[in-house]
């Protein structure tokens, strides 16, 4: 099961998306409020922690701090919750009350900026995360929306089914769930455990978004060089999966393959004709899938 506890890669997503909101005139999504939320001391820290090479103790120029997070930082986060919230937008549009479920919510601020009351949300994390992001929404003085819930889950004591419905989840309505960024870190049949759960609380329509790494393979040195940032953060990718294994943990558990972007269609969706460098990583695949029949629980 996935354990969410905050960590460096996660903070960097963050501030990934304040950078990106902040700096680019050409956006591939706007999270006007993340440099906000995450405030500028924390930051300038994690700036600082790029420009000097991830604590090896370099000194990038802010040219070549802005390449770094051009090319290794930024394209995964930034594509992945673009592909996730104009999908969740367009569910909404088709069934009109809906659930949002965000697995790993850390410091995604969809609940603050979303204005469609018609989505109940559901933010799944560690109950550590989740008591320092509640408690920086103190510190901010925001409004925690009416259809906003914060459910906290130790993954490794605790079942996020129960957890979800003691905090009011409706399994008889359609529901959005999305789990980014948390592929890389786990085997397939570990993270085929959360997908189980979210097929048992599925209703037929329901959906599931995530992205993952394929196998790792004859790729570009970027990707063994991304390896090899995480890994000296203290967080080990775990290779990756194949596609067949993929749509075929999702058929087993009831889902259908809805929209499949492998890495060419990344980059023609959200990268091509930019001028920043920012580009597609080679390794990185988008998927969006339909709970179309019963999943059998025993």
């Amino acid at each position: 099961m996935v354990n969410e506890r905050e960590s460096i890669t996660a903070k960097l997503c963050a501030f990934v998306r304040a950078w990106h909101s902040n700096k680019s005139r050409d956006k591939i999504y706007d999270d006007h409020l993340a440099y906000d939320f995450m405030g500028r001391d924390e930051y300038s820290e994690l700036y600082d922690m790029i420009g000097s090479g991830f604590g090896t103790g370099l000194r990038f120029s802010a040219e070549d701090t802005e390449q770094i997070i051009n090319e290794y930082i930024a394209p995964i986060p930034l594509s992945r919750i673009h592909f996730s919230e104009s999908r969740l937008a367009e569910f909404a549009a088709k069934y009109g009350k809906v659930q949002y479920v965000i697995c790993g919510a850390g410091s995604d601020t969809f609940s603050f900026r979303n204005d469609n009351e018609n989505i109940e949300i559901f933010e799944i994390d560690h109950p550590d995360t989740q008591r320092y992001k509640l408690s920086r929404i103190r510190e901010l003085e925001w409004n925690i929306p009416g259809n906003v819930h914060f459910v906290p889950v130790d993954f490794e004591k605790e079942r996020m089914c129960d957890k979800l419905l003691a905090a009011g989840f409706d399994p008889e309505k359609k529901t959005f769930f999305s789990i980014l960024g948390v592929s890389y870190y786990l085997t397939l049949d570990v993270f085929s455990q959360t997908l189980m759960q979210m097929a048992e609380l599925s209703s037929l329509g329901s959906r599931v978004v995530f992205d993952y790494p394929m196998k790792t393979g004859d790729f570009p040195a970027r990707v063994a060089r991304l390896e090899e940032i995480t890994r000296s953060l203290g967080e080990v990718m775990r290779g990756g999966f194949d596609y067949n294994e993929v749509s075929r943990a999702l058929y087993s558990l009831g889902f259908q393959i809805e929209t499949y972007l492998p890495p060419d269609k990344v980059q023609q969706e959200y990268f091509d004709g930019r001028t920043d460098l920012m580009r597609a990583f080679e390794n990185v695949c988008l998927i969006s899938a339909e709970f179309t029949s019963g999943y059998n629980y025993e």
